[in-house]
This record gives C-alpha cells, structure tokens and sequence, in this order.
C-alpha cells in the first residue's frame, strides 16, 4: 500500500518537527472531512480512500502516515486535505515531496 509522511509545512530546523497542532484539533480537523476512528480513542482514522495513522499518545501532533487505500477515491480527496490543512507530504517510497498549491 503506498503511504506518505504528513508533517507540517514550516521547519524546526535543530529543533526537529514542528507540531501539526493538538490531537484534538487534528481529529476535529480530520471528522469535518469524514476521516475518523472506527472507535474514540483509536489512533487509526478512517477516510475516503485513505487512512491515517497517528502516532499512539502523541499530542501534539508532530506527523503523521498517510496511507492510499482506494488510489481513484484518494486523489480526489488528498489535494483538498493537503490545501485546508496546510500538510506537507512526502512519498516515503522516492522521498519526493507531494505539493498541492498552497
């Protein structure tokens, strides 16, 4: 299954990872555009053709795995997600960096 690494657009530079925002704002973000757990409190989320891995207690949120579950359902839903939450997504399998004009 192709996946990509999701994290913000701005740098830490030393400092690593800047955070995406809090888990709550995340999977509120997240439901508003249909991608949630099957259950609350899981750190697996749900959506049109994809899915998204959180990592286990993280908050706030620093990345998270994006994986393509349906590839004609998820490039029509992708972009949109990458635009309205300012995602920065990298390929993990050629390391190129997806951009979806921002």
């Amino acid at each position: 299954m192709r996946h990509f690494i999701v994290t913000s657009p701005t740098s830490g530079g030393d400092r690593g990872l800047q955070p995406m925002g809090s888990r709550a704002a995340i999977l509120d973000a997240l439901a508003q555009r249909n991608t949630t757990p099957e259950r609350p409190g899981e750190d697996t989320l749900y959506g049109p053709g994809i899915v998204v891995e959180l990592s286990p207690g993280q908050d706030p949120v620093l990345q998270m795995i994006l994986f393509i579950d349906d590839e004609d359902i998820a490039w029509q839903v992708i972009p949109r997600l990458a635009r309205d939450l300012h995602w920065r997504m990298v390929d993990d399998s050629t390391g190129r960096e997806m951009v979806f004009g921002r």
